[in-house]
């Protein structure tokens, strides 16, 4: 039980559920927990975050700097070593992967036509039929929130994760919904 909440972070009660469930392997008590934890964090999506820190990061050499909000329900969360953490990985994140939007909400129907235009013609101009066009714009189109959507990208420090995983995960850690609101990057030369 002890090695199990070193790992996972959850509660004693938790790890021995999770731990009779899988027999006491705790590699699959990981995972069990982890599930657990994102459909909790799931229910609370939905509860207000009106508290929370503002982040920053600058990359040394100091010509990126990045600066975020991250939210959560409590100021007594946003004060722990965990939700500070967060924080700094999201800003290093920012810096290193260049979003543009956190979510696909954010995406402005004039960006949405220009990309979709832009694939389209590419297909055509590539020689492919008419009839698939819209499943290959479509395609793009995912790989292009994937690029561009800071909560779809791969977490820089876990390309197994989101950075909407990583939240999540710390959602079910914590257990406040926990959101991430506008952010800016700044460079240096660009």
């Amino acid at each position: 039980v002890k090695n199990l909440r070193q790992q996972s972070g959850a509660g004693i009660m938790e790890c021995k559920n999770a731990l009779k469930e899988t027999s006491g392997n705790i590699e699959e008590a990981v995972t069990f927990l982890r599930k657990k934890g994102l459909a909790k964090a799931d229910k609370k999506a939905d509860r207000e975050t009106g508290e929370g820190t503002i982040c920053s990061y600058i990359h040394p050499g100091s010509k990126i700097g990045v600066m975020a909000q991250v939210l959560c329900e409590t100021d007594f969360v946003a004060n722990t070593p965990d939700f500070q953490q967060l924080g700094k990985d999201i800003c290093m994140h920012i810096a290193a992967a260049k979003p543009r939007f956190v979510s696909r909400e954010e995406v402005t129907e004039d960006t949405l036509e220009k990309e979709k235009e832009i694939y389209a013609a590419q297909a055509r101009d590539s020689g492919k039929p008419e009839k698939i066009i819209d499943k290959i714009v479509t395609g793009k189109m995912d790989k292009f929130y994937e690029e561009n959507c800071l909560l779809e990208q791969k977490f820089i420090k876990d390309a197994d994760c989101t950075i909407q995983e990583l939240v999540k995960q710390k959602i079910a850690v914590l257990g406040e919904n926990i959101m991430v609101g506008n952010f800016s990057r700044f460079e240096i030369g660009k």
